[in-house]
């Protein structure tokens, strides 16, 4: 029976039978129909049962009589595996090869192990087969050397048919150690660069499977261990992974983890110095870019694992020098760099000074010290460089922090006898910088008497802001688009939405037809969707003037299903009673429009407004009349009040009433005995907004009372905007107690936009105000931090900084572990540089005693050098328990010796 036939018969059996009673020239005759019906079959091959695959193979392998042949058939199919997809096994295969002479299953070996190449070898297994079957020679082309490696892995799995495989053991390590193959093929691996040893992804496996791991169960793991035992020859090993490395294309942390594994001795350093420093160079190239920590920590992390020595690095040191001025880790990195080429003395003292004003400027206090260290050092070790030493070591004299400034007084101290009197003249220069904590002790050891204040300190606080007055009504429909589309751009601009809001009423009461065509250009560009109504909602009063067709996120549609801000309620209600004032011209304009960019209104002229509505006999809208009142600023001008009284409509009657009884009351946000009775709760719940009961002064109309009611707090974490606070412009605390408050502590950054505003608007600074504000000091984000100094001084030049409140607030939160110590010392620090010393000291005078109860708050003692600062400026006097009891205290940390500072600082 012909090969086809049993093919189409499923008959594996039948057809080796009839293979071994074939001549050779018989199955090569029937090679050509085999193919022939495997064409038909190769559309749904793989669905075919495997019995009629294994018998089609069987016959097609049987046919090619010539080894090379055999081989390029075997090679072809299936090319991204072999035994696993074989049908039946693919025991068959040995069956048909067996049907040859030994020297054919030889020569079929060479064959297939010339055809693989490292990546594509899973041949190499029947090779292997092969060698052990016929006893040939091991072939040693690249491809069958890395299927071998491939094959000794713990996830491979060895076809139970074939002769070979990896011996008994538990990792790649054992298992190449105990093979019959690896006198013969480990010294090859290091000599072929083609065959992959894996530096890539050294990290990756540390990381996820252990250090084990990297070293007994990976290629490059496994031979460094080799190498040490001798069975791989370490010196060719260590050519062979240089070669490997690239320094832009390795991964700077698996080169760093490989290098540390290979350790190297000093002589095999040697051996690879140009290697070396020939991946240094694009890796200093790349750090000259900087970058984030993540971006920065590879190229850092090879580098060091090159081990360069001074005279390696010596050619780069303008490099290294320039390194200095960028992030902490590389600077960090540069600055071991160039102290290393200076102890080898291999650095210029130009150089060196040169170095000492980069780093000893810096605000990082790790390189300062370090730097500092390093000068010490080098004066004792060579005091001829004592006069060079104490100089470089002034420039710290200029350093923000007053505990740098002592340790270079220290430095100083110990060299100058050595340096002579001739630095004495630039070291009273320099001195003349230093903290006023310091200057006593500087002057007397260099001859000269501290500076004395002549005038008594004052604060250089910014000018209080002056009132910035609403601009009048918009003339012309045209403005009106124009600022239209402005406030749809940036919708935190609360004077152009008010003005806007007014524009929309008053010209569609004098000319709808008109507005709408000159409002026609802006529509075509929607505000973005928030989820709280937000001043850019005004389009929606636009489109519905217009008549156009409701936009998808309409504020009245999107609303229904989002959380909203009490303010975003109050909001909603003003735009919706907009829309029908629009469509009953019901009035000719608004009463709610501020006077004052902080949403305050004038009291004459509210009453102006009612008085235009009356003579009209025109009742206002009761939402923009609730908006009005509680803007209108408290008057005690009897005209005013007079003209108030005057007025015969309700709402003329119901302003009248609110300015006699001084319209919304005030009452305190924080709870009364705080912090005392209020130690083991949150920060968060220190708050309520609500008005205590009976609720005081004049009746509220119903929507502005849900500004200041009780509230279901469901998560909105949106950003506070300026226009809350213009909302209640003499009521700002109650507006920062009741915005969800816990949300902004938990989200971060929220107050920051509107902090400013807070404090340039009206009402008492109470605890809410001045909690929002000890929280945003210590925002992750310099611009954010920022923004609460601004504040901060701003509170302090209108003379409403309450210090001894902020102080205590700060300290609750730090010994509660809620902000952070360095953040709260930069943002004071930051506000005391721009000449409010005093005013710092006020806010660290008020929380210093409680930081130093036991246990002393971490971060305290810069803190207290801060206080040292402030306190020498502004002639601070009058002890403080806790700093004197800190100062008792034997040892010389850094809270110690800056409490001592300031106790002698206070007097």
């Amino acid at each position: 029976m012909k090969l086809v036939h049993l093919a189409e018969a499923f008959d594996v059996e039948g057809v080796l039978k009839e293979l071994g009673a074939l001549t050779p020239d018989e199955r090569a005759a029937q090679t050509e129909a085999l193919e022939a019906r495997r064409a038909t079959l190769r559309a749904d091959w793989y669905h075919r049962p495997d019995e009629e695959k294994a018998a089609q193979l069987a016959a097609e392998l049987g046919c090619r009589t010539d080894p090379v042949a055999a081989a390029d058939w075997i090679q072809e199919w299936e090319p991204r595996a072999w035994w696993v997809h074989l049908p039946l096994a693919g025991a068959w295969v040995l069956d048909v090869l067996n049907l040859h002479p030994m020297a054919w299953r030889a020569e079929l070996a060479a064959r297939l192990a010339e055809r693989l190449t490292p990546g594509c070898s899973a041949r190499a297994d029947l090779v292997e087969h092969l060698v052990h079957d016929t006893g040939c020679p091991v072939p040693r082309s690249d491809g069958f050397i890395d299927g071998w490696l491939s094959s000794r892995d713990a996830r491979w799995e060895h076809p139970p048919c074939l002769r070979g495989g990896a011996r008994p053991g538990t990792t790649l390590l054992e298992r190449l150690r105990t093979d019959d193959l690896s006198p013969k093929l480990l010294p090859l691996v290091v000599e072929r660069p083609e065959i992959h040893l894996g530096v890539d992804g050294f990290q990756y496996r540390m990381t996820r499977h252990g250090m084990a791991y990297v070293r007994e169960d990976t290629r490059l793991g496994a031979f460094m261990r080799l190498g040490a035992e001798g069975l791989v020859d370490r010196t060719a090993l260590i050519r062979r992974v240089f070669a490997d490395l690239d320094a832009t294309t390795t991964w700077g942390l698996d080169a760093a983890l490989a290098l540390t594994e290979l350790a190297l001795t000093p002589a095999e350093l040697a051996s690879v110095a140009g290697e070396r420093t020939a991946l240094a160079e694009p890796l200093r190239a790349r750090l000259l870019q900087d970058g984030t920590r993540a971006e920065t920590a590879p190229p850092l992390a090879f580098l060091r694992a090159l081990v360069l020595t001074p005279a390696e690095n010596a050619p780069a040191v303008r490099d290294h020098v320039a390194l200095l001025d960028l992030s902490l880790p590389v600077a960090a990195y540069a600055q071991e760099v160039l102290i290393g080429l200076d102890e080898a003395g291999l650095l210029e003292p130009d150089v060196f000074t040169e170095v000492c004003e980069r780093v000893l400027f810096r605000p990082e206090k790790k390189l300062v010290r370090a730097q500092l260290t390093r000068l010490d050092r080098a004066a004792r070790r060579d005091p001829a460089r004592a006069a060079r030493t104490v100089l470089d070591t002034a420039t710290a004299f200029d350093h923000r922090d007053v505990d740098i400034q002592e340790r270079a007084l220290d430095v100083v101290a110990r060299h100058l006898g050595a340096a002579g009197d001739s630095v004495l003249p630039d070291l009273r220069t320099a001195a003349a910088r230093i903290s006023p904590g310091l200057a006593q002790r500087a002057a007397e050891l260099l001859g000269s008497a501290p500076d004395q204040f002549s005038e008594p300190y004052t604060d250089m606080l910014p000018p209080v802001p002056e009132p910035r007055p609403v601009p009048d009504p918009i003339e012309t429909v045209f403005e009106v688009a124009e600022e239209l589309a402005a406030v749809v751009a940036n919708d935190q601009d609360v004077v152009t939405f008010e003005r806007v809001l007014d524009g929309l009423v008053r010209h569609a009461h004098l000319d709808r037809v008109a507005l709408a065509r000159a409002l026609e250009p802006v529509m075509r560009r929607q505000p973005r969707s928030d989820m709280d109504c937000t001043q850019s909602d005004v389009y929606d009063v636009a489109a519905a003037l217009r008549g156009d067709e409701p936009r998808e996120l309409h504020f009245t549609v999107r609303l229904k299903y989002r959380s909203v801000s009490p303010a975003g309620e109050l909001l909603r209600a003003r735009l919706a009673e907009a829309i029908d004032i629009i469509e009953a011209d019901a009035q000719p304009f608004l009463l709610a429009v501020p006077t004052d960019s902080t949403g305050a209104l004038d009291a004459a002229v509210l009453v102006r407004r009612i008085s235009v509505l009356d003579g009209h006999g025109i009742t206002p809208a009761p939402v923009d009349l609730a908006q009005a009142l509680l803007r209108v600023s408290p008057t005690a001008d009897e005209k005013v009040l007079g003209a108030a009284g005057r007025l015969g409509s309700d709402a003329g009657q119901r302003l009248a009433r609110w300015l006699r009884e001084g319209g919304l009351p005030h009452w305190d946000c924080g709870p009364p005995d705080w912090p005392d009775a209020h130690s083991h709760r949150r920060p968060t719940e220190w708050l309520s907004h609500v008005r205590p009961e009976p609720a005081p002064g004049p009746p509220l109309l119903p929507v502005a009372a849900t500004l200041i009611g009780p509230r279901q707090d469901h998560g909105l974490s949106d950003p506070m905007v300026p226009f809350w606070l213009a909302q209640l412009p003499h009521h700002r605390d109650v507006v920062l107690a009741r915005d969800y408050f816990r949300y902004r502590v938990f989200m971060r950054g929220r107050w920051a936009h509107a902090l400013p505003f807070a404090a340039e608007s009206g009402g008492p600074a109470g605890f809410a105000l001045h909690l929002a504000l000890a929280y945003t000091l210590t925002y992750d984000r310099p611009r954010e931090r920022d923004a609460a100094v601004d504040a901060l001084l701003v509170l302090a030049a209108r003379g409403q900084l309450n210090a001894r409140l902020l102080g205590r607030q700060l300290a609750e939160l730090l010994r509660g572990g809620e902000i952070e110590a360095n953040r709260v010392t930069a943002s004071l620090r930051t506000a005391a540089e721009t000449g409010a010393y005093a005013t710092v000291w006020s806010v660290l005078e008020a929380a210093l005693p409680q930081l130093l109860c036991d246990p002393v708050v971490r971060g305290t003692g810069a803190l207290l050098a801060l206080g040292v600062d402030c306190a020498s400026r502004c002639a601070a006097k009058g002890g403080i328990a806790e700093v004197a009891t800190a100062a008792a205290r034997s040892g010389s940390s850094q809270v110690v010796k800056n409490a001592r500072l300031l106790r002698d600082v206070l007097g």
